[in-house]
């Protein structure tokens, strides 16, 4: 058989893995003639193995398959993976989900302070990389392969592993090849700006049989498709703020009913000066520079350093309207009506006022080791990844929300002056956040070929979160010699040290976070196989004993009591300080509603100083499989297993809800205050624990007709406990600060399906499908907790139960997802072509959970087709996605005051060309 028709099955095998979860190799010399699917290794139980032979679901793609199918970063291939969403605002702006375990998302400013541990771990090779909010965008460049594994993986991989595993393995160096590649392209974005990369791979070996290097670099932009129109922002009667405290009218659901007055002299701004097209490019730039080292024919060492740097532009959503409510946002937390105020805007557009950006770097340093002990095999993995993000973007519409009018207009003294003068709108929100993280594993486990199998290791975590994110929406000027009244008194440095940043805030600073969190883990786990009938019936039983030691220090501090409404003279003004209790901070600290020993309260706060919060965890997980290897081709399992991840802290306690509350009760909340009183319903908890998930799952995989047909599935159902739900939802009592709660749970259960056919020589077809369904079981609601107040320890009933109705479905839970693919490749001459055309389909579903910002993100339908040619070490080919141009939201929610949809790239048509070279 000739070479091309060798690499027409090679190409077949491998694409016909990209929507089923397989990537297959080309077949051996003896069983080309039959056309046969191979096995591709794999290692999601810590040992190399057959994917066939693994008892859970696993979806693999090779690099050989992300070339195919012409993708580099999540957002691009997460299509392809059946019951695997996300809620993004843009690239690494996001959390993964699995099989529909999500509540949803509230955007990614202030998540690092407070946001819940993702779900879902992100491995680059041994190093875990999740970060709440923020899922780590790994450029596939030179990747052996992407494993992505469904169901709790928490007795291998640990706690961020609660619903499943998304791991990135790269290539490593080769000892005996000298080898590289280049890989250009140029594409259209239809829309919007154009877009290219271009990528090189070099493998050298440096001392033959001992020590090869492999280095990789990547340049890849693409250009925006998001437009900024231009535009004005004036003061409305329907913002929240106006129609709370100046004339107007809010139901109990927090609607206006009847607008507010405006100042006369408010201010109206335009973004001329920022108003273009194609604001969001993105550019992703990077290199990964591995040395490996056979020490001997028993022992090896690779050393691997990566380093990516992604610069995002703009904003990847698109807004309905300028804010006005037209569109009859479902959110109460800005006050829009529905049916006023709002200029419609054009798809794909926006209104902003300041620039956006979101600069996102990480380098990461790994070292592995393996070798034997005598019959053992012994593994060392340790790894140090250091993540640094810098956002900036627009706020310009939280003047429509409950509290922009006290920081920006005049007025609102304790007699509730009305306005006469509302100053700038125009606001930010700023985010930097450094994340360390460090691990060391180390495993030893028995060959493989014994009847009983063993692995046991241990693991040892340091995690750290330092982030600083201000919210810079103050524009009522400070106190001076010529300004007496209605202004802020100057800002004095923060007392005491904040965790990150001690210096003096800037003078539009209404409010920020400066917190340090994270945990130390120290685990061993064990998993043990047994073959109850040789080669046929195995049982496997595997437990995990983790410790984990939670921190938080630092707090926030706002400038809301800073505000003087005159009766000074310049000789006594300000500066605002802890002093006079005119800065507010919640603080971190342990113990119940109140404050801790030694500090008493202010009128509006603590004092801000760094009250550590500590807590420790510990326990076991645990897993189990029946697996009964019916004939060589056809395997069927039954899965047990547990996951969980850890709690976090609030920021302190802080008073909602008083007893009779209506909306715009300002008094109300003064009286709950953060000190217990008998008016107040409900404290933030100062902290939120772990959350628990329990799947059993039956499942087959199997291999037909001389392995030209693969049937792959399983059915699972998981139970979701103790749910960490977040909260925004001022202006139905919940106060201004997002919060996080223990909360419901849910049912959750499926099919998942995966099919490759090689139909005829040449012709292969994949697809793979899910069908997902998800319950909430019990509605705890909100409970008074307060022990001082009438009705202690009874639901609360003055507002719509948060947390939802018994029978709702969870978030980003599409009832299906799927996907089918035909690729036919053909020779003529010396040359090899081929042509490949397929579809994916997901379903609709709900933004978040519960009754607070709830929309429904409709289904959608996209295709995608490639055309190529190769000869020799050249290849050219033409690809178009998202053929049809369909624009659909994937995420949408209201963090930014109005309302937002982030949407899907629009058609991109490009063109590649490739070269390989190797000695071997």
């Amino acid at each position: 058989m000739n070479s091309n028709q060798k690499l027409s099955y090679a190409i077949a095998a491998i694409l016909s893995g990209s929507a089923a979860g397989f990537a297959h190799a080309a077949a051996a010399t003896d069983a080309e003639a039959s056309d046969s699917i191979q096995e591709i290794i794999v290692t999601a139980q810590r040992r190399t193995e057959n994917i066939q032979n693994v008892p859970i679901t696993i979806q693999a793609l090779t690099g050989e398959t992300l070339t195919q199918l012409n993708v580099t970063t999540f957002d691009d291939y997460v299509k392809y993976l059946p019951n695997v969403t996300q809620s993004t605002t843009g690239p690494g702006q996001g959390n993964i989900y699995m099989r529909g375990l999500s509540q949803g998302s509230f955007g990614v400013q202030g998540e690092g302070s407070v946001g819940i541990f993702p779900n879902v771990a992100v491995y680059l090779d041994e190093q875990s990389a999740q970060l709440p909010g923020r899922n780590l965008d790994v450029y596939a460049a030179d990747m052996e392969r992407i494993e992505v594994l469904e169901g709790p993986q928490g007795t291998l991989f640990g706690a961020g592993a609660e619903a499943g595993v998304v791991r990135y393995i790269t290539n490593k160096p080769k000892l005996n090849v000298t080898e590289g590649s280049v890989d250009a392209g140029y594409g259209t974005t239809a829309h919007g700006d154009p877009n290219s990369n271009l990528e090189a791979m070099i493998n050298l070996p440096l001392i033959p049989d001992t020590l090869a290097v492999r280095a990789v670099i990547y340049n890849d932009r693409r250009g925006g498709y998001i437009n900024n129109v231009p535009s004005t922002f004036s003061r409305s009667g329907y913002d929240l703020g106006l129609a709370l405290y100046n004339g107007g009218t809010v139901d109990g659901f927090g609607k206006v009913t009847s607008p507010g007055v405006v100042g006369a002299q408010s201010e109206t701004i335009n973004n001329y000066n920022l108003a273009a097209n194609a604001i969001n490019p993105v550019t992703y730039q990077g290199f990964r520079l591995a040395l490996a080292w056979k020490i001997n024919d028993e022992w090896d060492a690779l050393v691997t350093q990566s380093y990516q740097n992604m610069d995002a532009e703009g904003v990847f959503y698109q807004m309905p309207s300028t804010g006005g409510g037209q569109y009859g946002v479902s959110s109460a937390q800005f006050g829009q009506n529905g049916n006023t105020g709002g200029t419609p805007l054009p798809p794909l557009s926006v209104s902003l006022f300041n620039n956006s950006y979101d600069k996102d770097k990480f380098e990461n340093t790994a070292v592995t080791v393996n070798g034997r002990i005598g019959e053992l095999k012994l593994a060392y993995a340790g790894a140090y990844l250091v993540r640094n993000v810098d956002q900036v973007q627009d706020y310009t519409n939280y003047a429509r929300g409950k509290w922009g009018y006290y920081y920006q207009c005049t007025g609102f003294s304790k007699s509730y002056d009305p306005p006469s003068k509302c100053y700038s709108p125009s606001s930010t929100w700023s985010d930097k956040e450094r994340v360390t993280h460090q691990s060391h594993e180390l495993r030893l486990s028995t060959p493989d070929d014994y009847r009983l199998r063993a692995l046991a290791g241990v693991y040892y975590e340091d995690y750290k979160v330092d982030d600083n994110t201000e919210w810079l929406y103050r524009s009522v000027p400070e106190c001076s010699a010529s300004l007496n009244t209605e202004c802020y008194l100057p800002i004095q440095p923060w007392p005491g040290a904040p965790a990150n940043d001690p210096n003096v805030r800037n003078a539009q600073t209404g409010f920020f976070d400066d917190v340090q969190r994270g945990y130390k883990q120290k685990a061993a786990f064990t998993s043990l196989d047994f073959e109850l009938i040789p080669k046929t019936l195995i049982l496997t039983a595997g437990t995990r004993y983790f410790k984990f030691d939670n921190h938080a220090e630092g707090g926030d501090v706002g400038s809301f009591y800073c505000k003087f409404y005159g009766g000074y003279t310049t000789s006594n003004f300000g500066p605002c300080t802890k002093a006079n209790w005119n800065f507010f901070a919640h603080n971190f600290y342990p113990g119940p509603p109140g404050f801790p020993a030694g500090v008493s309260p202010g009128p509006y706060g603590t004092n801000f100083a760094n009250f550590p919060n500590t807590s420790s965890e510990s326990g076991f997980r645990s897993r189990g499989n029946l697996t009964w290897k019916v004939t060589d081709d056809v395997m069927v399992y039954y899965t047990f297993s547990q996951g969980f991840r850890p709690g976090g802290f609030n920021r302190g306690t802080s008073g909602h809800l008083p007893v009779g509350f209506a909306i715009g009760d300002t008094a109300g909340l003064q009286k709950c205050g953060y000190a217990p009183h008998p008016a107040c319903q409900y404290y933030t908890p100062l902290q939120w624990q772990s959350d628990n998930l329990t799947n059993n799952e039956i499942g087959w995989k199997t291999e037909w007709l001389n392995h030209r047909l693969l049937v792959n599935g399983a059915v699972y159902q998981e139970k979701w406990t103790n749910v960490q739900t977040q909260f925004f939802d001022p202006a139905q009592g919940l106060g201004n600060l997002t919060f996080a709660t223990n909360g419901p749970a849910y049912k959750d259960k499926g099919i998942e399906l995966q099919l490759v056919a090689r139909v005829t020589q040449g012709l292969t077809l994949t697809g793979s499908g899910s069908w997902n369904s998800s319950d909430q079981t019990n509605s705890p609601s909100l409970i008074n907790n307060n022990p001082n107040a009438t009705g202690y320890g009874q639901p609360i009933t003055s507002i719509p139960n948060p947390y939802g109705a018994v029978g709702s479905r969870l978030a980003q839970s599409p009832p299906f997802q799927g996907n089918m693919r035909a690729r036919y490749e053909w020779d003529m001459n010396d040359y090899h072509s081929f042509f490949q055309v397929g579809g994916v389909r997901t379903g609709a579903m709900l933004s978040n959970t519960g009754n607070v910002n709830a929309f429904i993100q409709p289904g959608y339908t996209t295709y995608d087709a490639s055309l190529g040619i190769a000869k020799a070490a050249w290849t050219v080919s033409i690809f178009g996605q998202n053929l049809t141009d369909v624009s659909t939201t994937l995420f949408t929610n209201t963090a930014q005051f109005v309302e937002t949809q982030t949407v899907n790239r629009p058609r991109v048509l490009g063109v590649k060309f490739g070269y390989k070279f190797s000695d071997k």
